[in-house]
């Protein structure tokens, strides 16, 4: 497995700039049935209770602290498709950096802020606050310079490693959906 130094990453950074900010498409879902196991579908549901059906969020619960029930705000994690196919490489890699759903969308604090709802198909999703950084695994999938890339003080605000969300209108997802901005009312 080859992994990118961080110039070589920092050199592909203008690209994940010029993502789509209102509308992208929903380019990969991934259920993680089990700690480690990916299952790359053409198809998901979206269920207010449970997740991305079949997923294994819900049944993991949460880290913090250790043994609590799942967090509600970190349902589903996005990641840019942008950014994983820098970081990644090969589209069969980009499952492993444990994601459910890789949309080619600017994920950036001042497009994606806190409260953001998201229509995907039959679905409504909303950016929660809850931080989503880079892990050992992330680490060790995709190197050090990875993490180091995703994670600069200086980047923090694009959201490069991606965002949480939870869902707020249950229903179908599908590979290709275009993922839309829902304008705020006042």
């Amino acid at each position: 497995m080859t992994t990118l130094t961080l110039a070589e990453l920092e050199a592909g950074l203008s690209a994940i700039l010029e993502a789509p900010r209102d509308a992208g498409v929903l380019e990969m879902i991934v259920r993680r049935p089990e700690v480690d196991a990916r299952e790359v579908l053409e198809e998901g549901t979206l269920d207010l209770d449970e997740g991305l059906v079949g997923d294994n969020w819900k049944a993991k619960g949460s880290r913090k602290p250790p043994g609590s029930a799942a967090n509600p705000d970190m349902q589903l994690n996005l990641m840019g498709a942008r950014t994983i196919a820098l970081v990644a490489g090969e589209r069969a890699r980009w499952a492993l950096a444990g994601d459910q759903l890789y949309i080619d969308l600017d994920m950036s604090e001042e497009n994606l802020p806190p409260g953001t709802r998201l229509a995907i198909g039959e679905a409504i999703i909303e950016i929660t606050a809850e931080p989503h950084t880079g892990c050992k695994k992330f680490a060790a999938r995709f190197g050090l310079d990875a993490m180091r890339f995703i994670n600069a003080p200086e980047r923090r605000h694009l959201h490069l490693r991606g965002l949480n969300a939870r869902i707020v209108q249950p229903g179908i997802i599908r590979r290709g959906d275009v993922a839309t901005k829902i304008p705020k009312t006042a």
